[in-house]
């Protein structure tokens, strides 16, 4: 196989979960702490991704820590209740992987508890190793730590990897080890999103069929 392992993203790229979940969480939250502050579902998609949730809600939002607590428990207890579902297509990329006998990580900004609940709920085949939010923040992506680890454990080179993200902590991940990046466009139309990852990325894939036709040009 071209690339051996697959490291995903989790929303966005595997489920649908940022419009129906994680932007209904964020503006209920909002409510009680910056009631006058809007957000359309495109600009959350943008502060997602430049600077970053936590740039978001500490430098432009101004949260203190113990409103960023209350955010995260009130944003868990939102995820708690609601599975999303999968994009048409990825079951059978992740099964085909898994048959081949691929490696599948996740590298993720939601709970690792969220990510196996959702492959769980879903039929997915459950990743070999996740790594998610409840790391310290020196461990998250964009830090290179996770797909340093995921190298590691299976004894790869970063040549073997091909990280799927929609947004750019994942593409500043996998360009600090040296791995390809493929950017998932199939969750949200936001222009700017969209001509940063086409310019920089390895691959652009505005659709789940574009991953599958590439992950099929090695057969």
């Amino acid at each position: 196989m071209r690339f051996p392992c697959l490291v995903f993203d989790h929303d966005d790229t595997v489920v649908n979960s940022t419009a129906v979940i994680h932007y209904p969480s964020f503006l209920a939250y909002l409510k009680t702490v910056r009631p006058e502050a809007r957000y359309t579902l495109d600009e959350y998609f943008y502060k997602n991704f430049e600077p970053g949730i936590i740039g978001l809600f500490r430098d432009e939002l101004g949260l203190t820590d113990q409103q960023l607590e209350e955010e995260f428990r009130f944003w868990q207890d939102y995820v708690r209740t609601r599975v999303p579902s999968p994009y048409p297509g990825i079951r059978e990329i992740l099964q085909r992987h898994r048959d081949r006998g691929g490696v599948i990580a996740v590298v993720s900004h939601s709970m690792r508890d969220t990510i196996e609940r959702d492959y769980r709920e879903n039929g997915l085949p459950m990743p070999d190793l996740i790594f998610g939010w409840e790391l310290p923040p020196e461990q998250r992506k964009p830090n290179a730590w996770p797909l340093q680890r995921i190298l590691e454990t299976f004894g790869l080179r970063a040549q073997d990897a091909l990280v799927i993200d929609d947004l750019k902590p994942g593409y500043d991940m996998a360009r600090a080890c040296g791995a390809s990046f493929a950017a998932a466009g199939w969750a949200h139309d936001v222009p700017q999103i969209e001509a940063f990852m086409r310019k920089n990325c390895d691959f652009y894939c505005k659709h789940v069929q574009d991953l599958a036709h590439l992950l099929c040009e090695d057969d």
